[in-house]
């Protein structure tokens, strides 16, 4: 059953930039980890292998207000410092039930005076949001039958935003173009990886482009440059496909909400949702 859970924060003292980067957010989930499971954590920091859980970027409240139309874009950078006081919000997905399980005691015994480290700062978990919220459309769960059973086989328009910055790998290099293979594959192999309702083939051939808007960003940290694109592409079904192939596509298009697509998605890269009309 995958979720999707956004942990309210509080920062006791200012956050440098330098520090909310996709990788000291990634340790400090592994920190949380490691404070229930020691041994979890210690597997998921050794793992170089598709992991079951995805990491925004660290928002403040103000972040949909800069996101453009609904708020579909998330801040994926900072240059300022993050002041004192100032309320945060931080999605964290977890794609299978066993690791969701394994953290029960985090989110049952949450402490909201007890200070976790993000870089110099200390920072409070004030409430975790697990169900749908007007206002924050990242927080939900559903299980996998649900996903699947509820996906229309009617629907043949699947409209995506690219909420942070997104890439694809291809052999050796990274390619910002979201074909439908990338985008798809993508979908298609973590939901087999972990749902227990395998597609053994969908059907690409149908998937055509019909609306692209998009642009690419570069995020740049001491370690790396990564390029990715941004913004919104739409997805028409054409010619002769049967009902349960386009069962199938659109529940990989609900099951992005949780687990995002292409590389990175462990450090706050990748992040996309189905978008209503």
């Amino acid at each position: 059953m995958p979720h999707s859970l956004i942990l309210n924060l509080l920062p006791q003292s200012p956050i440098p930039p330098q520090y909310l980067t996709g990788r000291h957010l990634h340790a400090l989930f592994l920190t949380l980890v490691s404070s229930v499971d020691r041994t979890l954590g210690d597997r998921l920091h050794d793992s170089n292998a598709d992991k079951a859980f995805t990491l925004s970027p660290l928002q403040t409240n103000s972040s949909f207000s800069k996101g453009g139309r609904g708020g579909s874009q998330l801040q994926y950078s900072h240059q300022q410092p993050i002041p004192a006081g100032t309320p945060c919000w931080w999605r964290i997905s977890l794609l299978d039930d066993t690791l969701f399980s394994q953290l029960t005691q985090l989110w049952l015994n949450l402490n909201p005076n007890h200070p976790w480290h993000l870089g110099p700062a200390n920072l409070y978990i004030t409430s975790i949001q697990g169900t749908p919220q007007s206002t924050q459309p990242w927080a939900n769960a559903c299980t996998y039958a649900q996903l699947y059973e509820q996906a229309s086989d009617l629907d043949t328009t699947i409209r995506f935003t690219f909420s942070t910055p997104t890439a694809f790998r291809q052999g050796k290099f990274d390619t910002t173009l979201p074909t439908r293979e990338c985008v798809f594959n993508s979908l298609l192999t973590r939901w087999n990886k972990y749902s227990g309702i395998e597609f053994s083939q969908i059907a690409l051939e149908s998937i055509f482009p019909s609306f692209i808007n998009i642009h690419t960003e570069i995020l740049a940290d001491s370690r790396s440059k990564f390029i990715g694109i941004l913004g919104e592409v739409s997805y028409r079904l054409l010619g002769e496909i049967e009902p349960i192939q386009i069962k199938q596509l659109n529940a990989l298009a609900d099951f992005a909400l949780y687990a995002g697509v292409g590389r990175k998605t462990t450090m706050g890269m990748g992040m996309m949702r189905r978008l209503d009309y």
